[in-house]
C-alpha cells in the first residue's frame, strides 16, 4: 500500500487491516509495532500513528507506557491503576500480617505479566511508603504495615 496511490484514507485502510488481524487472532494482546506497519505498507510513521488513533477512537486499542498499544476486547475488564496500588491490594486482600514474608518479585512478575524492573520500581515505592520492609539480595521481603484501602469514586 503506497502513499502515492491514496494519501487520504490510507491510515483508515491500515486501521481496517489491523482490526482484521485482531478479529482473526483472539490471543492478540498488542497491536503490531509501528515499525512493522511502516515497513509492510510503505507508509510514514504519521500514517501509522493516525491509524492507531483511529483504532483508539473506535475502542479497539489503547496506548500503554513505552509507546506500545494494547488491544481492547469488548467486555474485558482491565485494572489500570499503578502497579504499586495493585500490589498493596494483595496485602489486604490475601490477609498478609505485619512481619509476614511477602511474595517474591518473580511471583509478582508472573501474576501481573510485567517485567522485573517494573515490579522492582513498584516494590521500591511500597518500601518508601513504609508498607514493605526491603530485602537484600537473597533475602525475603516482609510486610511492614497493612495498607488501608481508600474508597475512591
Amino acid at each position: 500500500m503506497s502513499q502515492q496511490a491514496s494519501p487520504r484514507g490510507t491510515f483508515l485502510q491500515i486501521a481496517e487491516l489491523v482490526k482484521a488481524q485482531i478479529r482473526a487472532d483472539p490471543q492478540m494482546t498488542q497491536l503490531p509495532p509501528a515499525a512493522d506497519l511502516i515497513r509492510d505498507h510503505n507508509v510514514s510513521r504519521g500514517v501509522v500513528l493516525r491509524a492507531f488513533k483511529a483504532l483508539e477512537r473506535e475502542g479497539v486499542a489503547e496506548p500503554v507506557r513505552g509507546g506500545r498499544w494494547r488491544v481492547v476486547r469488548e467486555g474485558e475488564q482491565t485494572d489500570r491503576r499503578p502497579l504499586d496500588e495493585r500490589i498493596a491490594d494483595i496485602i489486604t486482600a490475601e490477609g498478609f500480617e505485619v512481619g509476614a514474608a511477602f511474595l517474591s518479585a518473580s511471583d509478582l512478575m508472573e501474576r501481573f505479566g510485567v517485567s522485573r524492573p517494573t515490579v522492582t520500581k513498584a516494590l521500591d515505592k511500597l518500601e518508601a511508603a513504609g508498607v514493605l520492609e526491603g530485602a537484600g539480595q537473597g533475602r525475603v521481603r516482609t510486610v511492614r504495615a497493612v495498607p488501608i484501602r481508600e474508597e475512591r469514586s
